[in-house]
């Protein structure tokens, strides 16, 4: 029986079946309203379950001081080490540590971490107060109650390495409370973990089986990737931070909102833009080496059809464009808008 988002469990490892990890991706974006929050990790091959286990809870802690402060209420004006930040940051973790079930030493310390622009700090905690503490803050990042982790299984694993992969996400999920969802090639030495079928929405599974196979020299996953927060740039795209620090100081971006969600009807799919102008029906889309792959360049084609018919300008810019010339960006960006404010709309849904 296929399973919804809701219905999959976390605090246990399961293979998620008879779908590609792409149309697993693909369908999680945005993020379902009954999914726990969601982060995809390529495991990088290794010797032990031990060091599996530590890599994977410095990436995570990345992940989290990148996502600061999303998951500390309180702290949202709070930037940088300097002054009185620290000692006020420390404080709100620990009133927050006392009414929830976050460890407080472990939560101040990330949190003074995230100030200071590093993951290093935290090392002194036993792995299981990381893992634990580490779940329920990407959780309440996203407001959710739960989180699990879509693990991407590699291709041509030994016995051994599938033994490992298998016994570092038991630990996960026993330890951390994670619901380790193992997606890509099959552990075919290993007999002890139950496959189950996600229900997925059939625009996404058709969008994949409608293109071509990639090209085999397409551009590598990144091994921890996560979705962003509603309302800001996503944490790890420099890109994004890049242009959104040059908006900020321009009259004319007033009005804009980063990674919204969207949807076109009741019956259709909800999709998320990067950034709006909700007033202008102006979308911009920053776009880095994943939107080449063949399900994701699919899938942007079909969203902005179906914007375009909604109304919506989408203008689609490349990381590199806006990290190597970010004020030819401003300049198209502030012309088109003005063009719409005053009605003399001229434009393509392409920058350049």
């Amino acid at each position: 029986m296929a399973r919804t988002w809701a219905q999959l469990p976390t605090g246990r490892v399961v293979r998620l079946g008879g779908v590609s990890t792409e149309t697993i991706t693909l369908a999680l974006e945005p993020l379902p309203d009954d999914a726990p929050a969601i982060v995809t990790y390529a495991p990088p091959p290794t010797t032990s379950v031990s060091n599996l286990v530590t890599t994977l809870l410095a990436e995570f802690e990345t992940a989290a001081v990148e996502l600061f402060p999303s998951w500390l209420p309180g702290a949202e004006g709070i930037t940088g080490p300097g002054g009185a930040s620290i000692p006020a940051v420390r404080a709100i973790a620990l009133r927050t540590a006392s009414a929830t079930r976050h460890f407080g030493p472990f939560l101040a310390d990330l949190a003074e971490q995230a100030l200071r622009g590093t993951a290093r700090g935290t090392e002194k905690f036993p792995h299981e107060i990381r893992a634990l503490g580490l779940a329920r803050i990407l959780a309440y990042s996203f407001r959710r109650d739960r989180a699990a982790i879509l693990m991407r299984v590699p291709q041509g694993l030994s016995p051994v390495a599938e033994d490992i992969l298998a016994a570092a996400s038991e630990w996960l999920a026993d330890r951390g409370g994670f619901g380790v969802w193992l997606t890509g090639a099959p552990l075919t030495s290993v007999d002890r973990i139950e496959s189950m079928t996600i229900r997925l929405p059939a625009e996404a599974v058709a969008l994949i089986r409608s293109v071509p196979e990639p090209p085999s020299d397409e551009h590598p996953t990144p091994r921890l990737t996560y979705p962003p927060v509603t309302g800001r740039p996503h944490p790890a795209s420099q890109a994004e931070q890049r242009l959104e620090a040059a908006l900020s100081i321009c009259d004319w971006a007033a009005g804009r909102a980063w990674n919204q969600p969207y949807q076109s009807g009741l019956l259709s799919n909800r999709i998320r833009v990067d950034l709006v102008w909700w007033d202008e029906r102006c979308i911009v889309e920053v776009d880095d080496d994943r939107h080449r792959e063949r399900d994701t360049f699919a899938a942007d084609r079909q969203r902005d059809v179906r914007l375009q018919q909604d109304g919506y300008a989408v203008l689609r810019f490349t990381d590199d464009q806006v990290l190597n010339d970010v004020t030819a960006v401003l300049t198209h960006l502030e012309r088109y808008l003005q063009s719409r404010r005053s009605g003399t709309f001229e434009g393509s849904r392409h920058a350049w």
